[in-house]
């Protein structure tokens, strides 16, 4: 059943994304960046409800109290990476528009990655790392300013249920440059759709927003250190069974 799911999931996905992008992309050159924003966060909540009626799987959003307030209030989302569930959620839930930090790569995608690019997100080259991260700030500053808030995997990539990656300091080092403060937020989407798999599996994922964490006077690593230990934290007491075999297999090798 599961397989099934998966594949009718996939489908729904597929048979909608291609007229709702050309539909973008016409609209692109007659409205503002934000009405392309809720119109794109439109095909997002499409594919999202798909996920619960076809695959089963709901969400448990806590912690949205911790979110600022106010029209143009900015800050830095730094998400716990599991799976391609989140990538899709965030913009359905969150009050404002986002801005991914992405690479390039992803705009040459057919339908999905020609929408993207007309959408005012940054997009990068990862291979120049230091003009990357200007561009970062310069985008980051004005998305801001506009009340978009920016948001950043700090682990660079999906990490599978149970694991951790290297935090990287980028989204501290746009969050001091900015002003901005943090928003740390775990998920635990690899409980129904692990990292890589096409086979999903109903279920609860939760988004866990964290109090907001001031940048200022702080330093990269030691801020990214702070939003490290409590996604990880939470991520234990939110999925307490994916860390008791690693917990274990620790120990055995201690031993």
């Amino acid at each position: 059943m599961p397989l099934i799911r998966s594949i009718l999931h996939m489908l729904w996905m597929a048979i909608t994304v291609i007229p709702w992008a050309l539909f973008v992309i016409i609209a692109s050159l007659f409205v503002s960046s934000t009405t392309m924003y809720w119109m794109c966060a439109g095909w997002l909540r499409v594919a999202v409800k798909g996920g619960t009626l076809i695959l089963g799987i709901r969400n448990r959003v806590t912690g949205m109290e911790n979110l600022p307030t106010g029209a143009t209030s900015a800050a830095v989302l730094l998400v716990k990476h599991q799976s391609t569930w989140e990538t899709f959620c965030m913009p359905t839930l969150m009050p404002h528009p986002l801005a991914y930090v992405f690479k390039k790569e992803l705009l040459y995608v057919p339908f999905f990655g020609w929408a993207m690019a007309r959408m005012d997100m940054i997009h990068i080259d990862r291979s120049q790392r230091t003009q990357a991260f200007s561009k970062v700030v310069a985008q980051g500053k004005r998305l801001m300013s506009q009340g978009t808030w920016v948001i950043m995997f700090p682990e660079g990539t999906r990490i599978p249920r149970g694991q951790k990656g290297v935090y990287k300091s980028g989204g501290t080092r746009l969050a001091i440059e900015t002003g901005a403060p943090v928003i740390p937020i775990a998920v635990t989407s690899a409980k129904c759709w692990p990292r890589k798999a096409f086979i999903k599996t109903p279920g609860v994922v939760d988004f866990s927003i964290g109090k907001p964490i001031s940048s200022l006077g702080r330093r990269p690593d030691e801020l990214m250190r702070e939003v490290e230990n409590w996604i990880e934290a939470e991520m234990r007491r939110l999925d307490p069974e994916a860390y008791v075999d690693r917990a274990a297999a620790i120990v055995k090798s201690a031993a």
